[in-house]
């Protein structure tokens, strides 16, 4: 039961993930009456925040190892408590204070949990050789990929069951509750004996290769940062698809959670650096396409989600396990290297927020009204262009890396 519970934990993490990363622009803009632009200030905020805060839970992790279990119920603990407050309907002076003291709760919660679970990799495989650890990021990442579906789906479960405010009061009761089944349910695997490594330093990262790893990870989260914050606003007014968001973001992340078998298996055959060089291409394939749909073309979205959510899945499973692999194989301490990780998705996400929210909303674009072409025109360009830029300089990274051998 040791890899299902790892699993569930992480599915835990995951729904949590979803709601801060793709429900709460809409949420803030619709329910709460906050610009686009200050909510992309406040999310970059939060992640200045973390510039400090995740190295210091990393460092907190591999300090106190007997402090395992503790770390994982706080982390639930926080999501129980933060997410019905979240999405609790709230107005009047102070909301965006509340906002931010709510969301510093979550993030932290988040950040803790994630950190545990990847910095622990070691301890949680069977045994710390790359073989095990590659099977032990395929069970947490498929976790992971459960728990985004069962986020993205139940919203719109909700509302149909006769939820008020588009779900949102009740999504939260449904996120706090999980945490604390899940958080209870998977207490035993934190009670393994922790392996440790040497101390953590500069100069031993860029001898592992994890500097080089890390750069990759900040550039390649910016397109997927991109199009998680603006999908619902692409989907719902972008395509004029209203109602469909919910199961398109299933279908993502279905063709994400199902590829990644394939990824893992292709990894250990071919390596890691070349099945990257693979499924790089297929998401800027993916990008492209939505670039030229028309109003109102759900199959043709329905196969950008499939393609793109192909190649996240090869993202999820392979850059962590490699950065693992590169940890354990230098024996140095994980948690604290793995919080200078979780910063570094984090920032690309935030910086994402800060600069297409307001772009978005200097344009004059309006979430669920009526938009110009000029407004359309600048949301086709933030959600399907410039990702596709990107995923490109994040490909040359991968380029550059050294060959590996094959023993993922």
């Amino acid at each position: 039961m040791l890899y299902p519970r790892v699993s569930l934990y992480a599915l835990m993490l995951a729904a949590a993930g979803i709601p801060l990363y793709i429900h709460l622009p809409r949420f803030a803009a619709v329910e709460l009456g906050i610009g686009l632009g200050t909510i992309g200030t406040i999310l970059l905020a939060i992640r200045l925040i973390d510039l400090v805060q995740d190295p210091a839970i990393g460092w907190a992790i591999d300090r106190w190892p007997g402090a395992q279990s503790g770390f994982a119920l706080a982390a639930a603990g926080g999501l129980a408590v933060g997410f019905p407050l979240l999405f609790m309907p709230y107005s009047g002076t102070g909301v965006e204070l509340r906002l931010v003291a709510i969301l510093v709760v979550l993030f932290s919660a988040y950040s803790l949990g994630m950190i545990l679970l990847y910095g622990r990799s070691a301890t949680l495989a069977r045994r710390p050789e790359p073989r095990e650890l590659m099977t032990l990021a395929a069970y947490r990442e498929v976790g992971m990929l459960a728990g985004v579906v069962l986020a993205a789906i139940a919203p719109t479960l909700l509302v149909g069951f006769g939820a008020g405010a588009q779900g949102y009061p009740a999504f939260g009761l449904f996120l706090g509750a999980l945490a604390v089944a899940i958080g209870l349910l998977t207490l035993p695997i934190w009670r393994r004996p922790v392996i440790l490594g040497d101390r953590l330093s500069l100069a031993g990262l860029g001898q592992a290769g994890a500097l080089r790893l890390l750069a990759l990870a900040l550039v390649n989260s910016l397109p997927v940062a991109i199009t998680s914050t603006l999908f619902l606003f692409f989907v719902e007014d972008r395509l004029q698809l209203p109602g469909q968001a919910g199961p398109l973001l299933i279908l993502f992340f279905l063709s994400a959670g199902l590829s990644v078998p394939f990824w893992a298996r292709l990894s250990q055959n071919i390596g890691p650096k070349t099945t990257l060089l693979v499924a790089m291409p297929l998401a800027i394939l993916g990008f492209a396409g939505a670039a030229f749909l028309a109003p109102g073309n759900l199959a043709g979205f329905s196969m950008v989600c499939l393609a793109s959510g192909a190649a996240l899945g090869a993202d999820m499973v392979i850059l962590p396990a490699m950065f693992s692999v590169a940890l354990t194989r230098a024996g140095l301490k994980a948690s604290l290297a793995f919080g200078i990780w979780s910063f570094a998705g984090k920032l690309g996400l935030a910086l994402a927020a800060f600069a297409a929210l307001p772009l978005l909303e200097a344009s004059g674009f309006t979430p669920g009204a009526t938009n110009s072409p000029a407004a359309l025109a600048r949301l086709n360009l933030l959600y399907a262009v410039i990702p596709c830029i990107l995923k490109l300089g994040a490909l040359g990274l991968v380029l550059a890396l050294p060959t590996e051998d094959r023993t993922l």
